[in-house]
C-alpha cells in the first residue's frame, strides 16, 4: 500500500461510522466490490443543466476561444440590472 494510510473503522449499532478524523471531502460515491470491499470516491453533485452544458462541445469550444482571446469578452454594467 504505497502512499496509502489504513484506518480501523468500527460500525455503530445502526451501521454508522464517524469519518471526521479521516475524511477530507464532504461527499463520496461509494460502491461495493463482490468481495465486500467498499470503494469511497470523492464526489460532487452536478445539476442536470450543468451536465448538459458541460457535454455541449460547441459551448465548450466557445468558452475556450473566449478565454484565449480576452478581447472577445463583453463588459456589462450590472448596476442597471434589475434586482430580485
Amino acid at each position: 500500500m504505497d502512499g496509502m494510510t489504513s484506518h480501523f473503522v468500527t460500525l455503530q449499532d445502526r451501521k454508522r461510522a464517524n469519518l471526521a478524523r479521516i475524511a477530507s471531502h464532504d461527499h463520496y460515491l461509494v460502491h461495493e466490490e463482490p468481495d465486500g470491499t467498499l470503494i469511497w470516491e470523492p464526489a460532487e453533485v452536478v445539476s442536470l443543466t450543468e451536465r448538459k452544458l458541460m457535454e455541449d462541445p460547441e459551448l465548450i469550444a466557445t468558452i475556450a476561444a473566449n478565454r484565449e482571446d480576452p478581447s472577445r469578452l463583453v463588459s456589462r454594467d450590472r448596476s442597471k440590472s434589475p434586482r430580485a
